[in-house]
């Protein structure tokens, strides 16, 4: 195993702040990760959107995972371009937001029209028989969304 394997390695393990069952590297929001041959770590990541303020909580906790890890000089840069879909997730991610309580987002087609949500289906019974009740939840990259059917709300992470 080279250094900059086992420095992503360690870094993939970094879990999201507000969906703590998804890491880094599920949302597909780890980019890179470098080590010099003085042992300094370099990481790229990009935000799930501009000015998500979960990301100064993750450069923080990568620099403290990466440093317990041993590593001396860690260097954490956010990168912009091209921006973050939602496609870059994992399809484990996608599981574990949905064993989670939160609808995972549709993948986008890579070409044509962009499709228009109307429905969500519920990750509690699986109905497709949701409504959204505000287009905002509990951060700003999901929305509120209530089941018809066993009448549970939950979030929907949006298809970015």
């Amino acid at each position: 195993m080279t250094a900059t394997t086992r420095a992503w390695e360690v870094a993939a393990t970094v879990v999201d702040p507000e969906l703590p069952v998804v890491t880094i590297e599920d949302l597909g929001i780890l980019r890179d990760v470098t080590e010099d041959d003085q042992g300094r770590v370099h990481v790229q990541i990009t935000p799930t959107y501009s000015g998500c303020p979960a990301m100064e909580t993750i450069r923080h906790d990568l620099v403290d995972t990466l440093t317990t890890a041993g590593y001396q000089h860690v260097d954490v840069e956010f990168v912009l371009s091209p921006a973050w879909t939602t496609d870059w997730l994992t399809e484990e991610a996608r599981a574990k937001l949905a064993a989670y309580g939160v609808a995972p987002p549709t993948h986008r087609a890579a070409d044509g029209p962009v499709g228009l949500t109307l429905s969500v289906r519920c990750p509690q019974c699986g109905s497709p028989d949701t409504r959204e009740s505000s287009r905002f939840g509990s951060t700003a990259c999901k929305s509120l969304w209530i089941c018809q059917s066993c009448r549970e709300p939950f979030d929907h992470f949006k298809t970015l």
